[in-house]
């Protein structure tokens, strides 16, 4: 990798951690992480941007309060929740295969990142079953009501507001990594 990718992997991975940290009060509490995933494979690319989580996971699994109410540390990873997190890196590698396979414009960038979205529910949500329940106390269908449905508009929204923040910056950071700043 280049300084420059590096730079901007470290610089996506602090906006993971920042957006962690940002919760958006409302009739279910949401962060602003999904976004920074969102806007790091549409700028970083697929897998710069699984990279760059996986800085991310690895910096949280050893301590560091990079994780939402920051938190840190191994135990978040493997808490019920974990799955959403570890998640991110499944979005980021799907959204890398998707966009080799389709062709890099627009609608297939969104789609890419929708389905990725619908598979990082679903890893969640399976990790959710096992770990919180030992898969015997809540059932698969209460779990997405209760950790998915509430976060389908905000996420999608948010998704929306990467897009646009990544169409418009896209020839810059381009330039940046072609000829320098």
């Amino acid at each position: 990798m280049k300084i420059k990718n590096i730079t901007l992997t470290a610089v996506f991975a602090a906006l993971c951690a920042v957006c962690a940290w940002i919760t958006v009060p409302f009739a279910v509490p949401f962060t602003m992480q999904t976004f920074a995933v969102f806007l790091a494979c549409l700028i970083l690319g697929g897998g710069q941007a699984a990279v760059c989580l996986g800085v991310y996971l690895l910096i949280g699994a050893l301590g560091v309060p990079v994780f939402a109410g920051m938190n840190g540390g191994v135990g978040v990873l493997l808490g019920p929740t974990g799955g959403y997190i570890v998640g991110f890196v499944v979005l980021c590698l799907l959204y890398a295969g998707l966009t080799r396979i389709f062709p890099r414009k627009k609608p297939y960038k969104i789609l890419a990142l929708v389905i990725g979205l619908a598979v990082l529910y679903l890893f969640g949500t399976v990790w959710f079953v096992v770990r919180y329940t030992g898969g015997g106390g809540i059932g698969f269908t209460a779990a997405l009501m209760k950790c998915v449905v509430p976060f389908i508009l905000p996420d999608l929204l948010k998704l929306a507001l990467a897009f646009l923040i990544a169409d418009r910056t896209e020839a810059v950071v381009k330039h940046i990594l072609q000829k320098g700043a």
